[in-house]
């Protein structure tokens, strides 16, 4: 249970002594001589050490959740206790997360590795700077937007010059105001006048490239495939033809191997790669998921947000280009979040409300249907809170047997590996009692980009129809026009519903749903279709965490997430 006078995060997370990353990296067989030590506690390793004949033995374990609300769901504090735990019962388990990024972290959410006593360590690192991953892809992007810039002053009023860049920049930043801006101005000698703005780095698709590359010359070939805009023509303008593949792969060598961190309990944690499921496809890069893979027995990932967005993209994207499996799929349900779907005011969900638990289950149905549509063993696991009543928890359990699907609760929060004993042990025994069947994706290859939107917004969210702008009319005229329809789609829609509408809680059917445009991510190798009002440069809240951060007596306070 998540009791209220336990240690803040910061505290525990302060209270562990951690041991030499190169004690980490041995333990799972990696010699100190492959580690690109960043201190003591944080190494970057090789990319060139995963197995993939190790990869196909191991079990993958895909950690997944209900719609988010704002009372938080706690993904990663699960996934960082399923691994905890599956180590208390003997097994060789790894857990492979996605990099917090500064944007949420200054912002709305705070920090974002785990917590209570299910964290990865050291937490004020991995929450900030870390290894420097995230600069090196907002270096790497914004030098292509400056090198773009350069070459088209030089080449003004020549054929050779684009007529529409798609290019924009990218910060590490929640900043409403950088979503539109004028650059060039006051004058010539300040580069041509021109429309751009800002996007956060997450949805920056070198990040996307960064994290679905499996090696250097894969990135940079990637890189090269980067569409920057159109010429007079009609024909694109890529990286490749603006020569500088190499130099931005330079900015990235570093940033391409995965970093190796521990948890509370020293199990060993890969970090790597940041994409929003919300703007983008939601996963940690396939290497580190791999690194993972080659040195463990059992590996557990999370996918961004709830199953329709975060899961729906691991299978269908990172799955798809990846080549793997996960065992089984976890979905985290909180009594909280539940009742809020159920139509219970945020004020009151603390208290036990079974009428409004009950109601708040068709979120979860939702879920587990989408979820086995792609194929996968199911188990619900209740991130428990010292306010769930014992006549809750029962009913959530009696529902799932209903449903034919496994639960269990987790108390790794207060517990560290002791409370997700339960947990893991359900899991261990859902993996052998389950055949490994083949992945049932969502859509084919072969469909169209429309059918592939239709079936998504269809079979997974509960939509009627989909409605388009002209201008994603325009840009899918493009996408046929390149012969690209055979890349998957990544649809960039709020986080809060089914639908394209964040007040939408609970389960939505019938509804239209709307992409007002598309972007194609060519070297990513897929397609953002943006639905409602989503934006790819969030803003800040009312109340911004950064209020609450502070460096006190050369201690870092206030990097809390949401439990």
């Amino acid at each position: 249970m998540i009791y209220f006078d336990m240690k803040t995060d910061v505290e525990i997370a302060r209270s562990i002594k951690l041991d030499n990353i190169t004690t980490i990296a041995s333990r799972i067989g990696i010699q100190e001589d492959d580690l690109h030590n960043y201190g003591k506690y944080i190494a970057k390793v090789p990319y060139s050490l995963i197995d993939e004949d190790k990869v196909k033995n191991s079990n993958l374990i895909l950690v997944t959740a209900i719609t988010p609300t704002k009372a938080g769901i706690g993904k990663t504090t699960m996934s960082i206790g399923l691994a905890l735990g599956l180590n208390k019962i003997g097994k060789k388990a790894i857990v492979a997360l996605r990099e917090p990024s500064l944007g949420p972290c200054f912002g709305m959410k705070g920090g974002a590795a785990g917590g209570g006593y299910a964290q990865v360590l050291p937490m004020e690192d991995i929450n900030l700077h870390f290894t420097g991953d995230f600069h090196a892809i907002t270096s790497a992007h914004n030098m292509i937007t400056a090198l773009l810039d350069n070459y088209q002053y030089r080449n003004r009023g020549t054929d050779k010059a684009l007529k529409d860049i798609v290019w924009k920049r990218v910060l590490d930043v929640n900043d409403r105001n950088l979503r539109y801006i004028a650059t060039g101005l006051n004058g010539s000698e300040n580069g041509l006048v021109s429309e751009s703005g800002f996007e956060i780095t997450a949805a920056s698709e070198i990040m996307a490239i960064l994290c679905l590359s499996d090696g250097i010359h894969d990135l940079k070939k990637r890189i090269s495939n980067i569409i920057l805009g159109y010429m007079a023509d009609g024909s694109i303008f890529t990286v490749e033809d603006l020569g500088v593949s190499g130099a931005i792969t330079v900015l990235l060598k570093d940033a391409i191997n995965p970093n190796l961190v521990q948890t509370t309990e020293h199990t060993p944690a890969f970090i790597h790669g940041g994409p929003f499921a919300n703007i983008a496809h939601g996963c940690n890069s396939i290497i580190a998921t791999k690194m993972a893979m080659s040195h463990a027995d059992y590996v557990i990932t999370e996918a961004g947000f709830g199953a329709d967005l975060g899961a729906e993209k691991f299978f269908n994207i990172k799955c798809r280009e990846a080549g793997i499996t996960p065992k089984v799929t976890v979905i985290v349900v909180t009594t909280q979040a539940l009742k809020m779907h159920g139509g219970v005011p945020v004020q009151d969900i603390k208290k036990e409300n079974i009428e409004g638990l009950r109601n708040g289950l068709a979120n979860l149905d939702k879920h587990i249907s989408n979820m086995k549509s792609f194929g996968q063993s199911i188990i619900v696991v209740l991130n428990k809170f010292a306010t769930d009543s014992i006549e809750e928890i029962t009913l959530l359990q009696t529902h799932c047997e209903k449903q034919d699907v496994r639960f269990t609760t987790n108390e790794a929060f207060v517990k560290g590996g002791d409370g997700a004993i339960d947990f893991a042990e359900t899991v261990v025994e859902v993996i052998n009692q389950s055949p490994s069947g083949s992945l049932q994706f969502t859509y084919n290859d072969k469909d169209s980009i429309e059918t592939k939107i239709e079936k998504i917004t269809h079979n997974l969210y509960g939509a009627s129809c989909v409605e388009y702008s002209n201008a994603a009319k325009k840009k899918l005229a493009k996408v046929k026009a390149l012969g690209i329809e055979h890349f998957p789609v990544c649809i960039a829609k709020t986080q809060y519903s089914f639908s394209d509408d964040a007040q939408a809680y609970g389960v939505s059917t019938n509804f239209k749903f709307t992409i007002n445009d598309i972007v194609i991510n060519n070297g990513a190798g897929f397609i953002v279709a943006i639905a409602g009002n989503i934006l790819r440069m969030p803003g800040l809240p009312r109340d911004p965490q950064a209020n609450h951060i502070d460096l006190i007596n050369g201690v870092v306070e206030g990097l809390v997430g949401i439990v």
